[in-house]
């Protein structure tokens, strides 16, 4: 985050005020907040004012969001990264917001080299360079789905794609071991999929079987909405995140 200096930060968050009343309407039911220290949670709003003032956050599909209803979109996105840092974030610049599901069109190839061209309700989308797009419904409610976060979600494919295309493998920190990662990732995915094929009850969401960088994505919103169901299911691959996220929630829920 190249333009954040010193003096830029203290400018945009002077020039960005936010009272304890709108920070309480924006954090309303985020449970997934709980558990944070004062200093984490006066960092985390700083992040989102920060990311705010970085990012554009347009509306769809008639949609109309408040300053409140924006930064608890910001909250959420600048949550996986509060101890990594914003420029994480770097190489991309807007937020889309739809009140619902939105419909995609694109192509798709076949195993026998046929192109179909694809039209696919969705909740959430991201790539490299492009926007993130989320739907406002789950942000809304998040009590709704508990064990779920579609912001994160989408986030996480974001730090996913900043050695390239999404393959369920960010760059790590210096200390973290690839192969590590490689073998406990491969394996988790590998007896997930199985499960999902063999039509096993999982509290996993059944859409990370569709591919490793999906699995990383979902499992990420898992680390942060219900870390305690990760570190049951996939106890080494909750281990990596605490690595890789710097955070540890199901410590800090306990706490």
């Amino acid at each position: 985050m190249g333009w954040l200096t010193e003096w830029n930060r203290r400018r945009i968050l002077a020039g960005n005020p936010v009272d304890e009343q709108t920070w309480r309407q924006a954090s309303e039911g985020l449970s997934i907040l709980n558990g944070l220290t004062e200093t984490e949670r006066r960092r985390l709003q700083e992040f989102a004012i920060l990311f705010l003032s970085d990012k554009s956050m347009e509306c769809a599909g008639g949609l109309h969001l408040t300053h409140p209803q924006r930064l608890r979109i910001a909250l959420l996105a600048c949550l996986p990264v509060l101890n990594l840092g914003l420029d994480w974030y770097d190489g991309w610049h807007a937020v889309i917001v739809y009140p619902d599901e939105f419909v995609t069109d694109h192509e798709e190839m076949d195993e026998a080299g046929v192109v179909h061209r694809i039209h696919e309700p969705r909740s959430g989308e991201s790539w490299q360079h492009g926007p993130m797009i989320v739907t406002w419904a789950p942000i809304e409610n998040p009590d709704l789905y508990p064990d779920h976060n579609l912001v994160i979600h989408e986030c996480a494919h974001k730090l996913d794609t900043l050695n390239g295309a999404a393959n369920g493998f960010p760059p790590l920190h210096r200390g973290m071991s690839a192969k590590e990662w490689a073998d406990v990732f491969g394996e988790a995915f590998g007896d997930f999929q199985k499960r999902v094929d063999e039509d096993q009850e999982t509290l996993i969401d059944p859409y990370g079987a569709e591919a490793p960088e999906e699995f990383f994505a979902v499992v990420s919103e898992v680390f942060f909405a219900a870390p305690w169901i990760l570190k049951e299911e996939y106890p080494q691959v909750y281990e990596q995140l605490v690595l890789f996220y710097r955070q540890d929630p199901a410590r800090r829920i306990a706490e």
